[in-house]
């Protein structure tokens, strides 16, 4: 069966760091876009970052540019985030995802993965 699963969070102080990882299995990924997304407390999934296939064009949100990075191999199935200058507010837990065009919205992504915590405490 298909199955992405994330790994790497934790537990780490404001203004700290931490890389995501997700490792894709059970069929070929050529062609598809990875992402990731949060579910934080109260709140709805949200975007957060992704990329093509190719690996030249990703995208952000606004609330993690220029703090987070995304990259991927693409001869391989896994992904990363790279998370720095972490906030409070990015206490969620992540979720890494494919689908068959990039984009902003849960609805673009065929496959997810069940979630990795993320806490940032003050």
């Amino acid at each position: 069966q298909v199955q992405l699963v994330e790994s790497g969070g934790g537990l780490v102080q404001a203004g700290g760091s931490l890389r995501l990882s997700c490792a894709a299995s059970g069929r070929s990924f050529s062609g598809y876009a990875m992402g990731w997304f949060r579910l934080a407390p109260g709140k709805e999934r949200e975007f957060v970052a992704a990329i093509r296939w190719s690996g030249f064009s990703t995208n952000y949100a606004d609330s993690v540019k220029g703090r987070f990075t995304i990259s991927r191999l693409n001869a391989g199935n896994t992904v990363y985030l790279q998370m720095n200058s972490l906030k409070p507010e990015d206490t969620a837990v992540y979720y890494c995802a494919a689908g068959r065009q990039i984009g902003s919205q849960k609805d673009a992504y065929d496959y997810w993965g069940q979630g990795t915590q993320v806490t940032v405490s003050s």
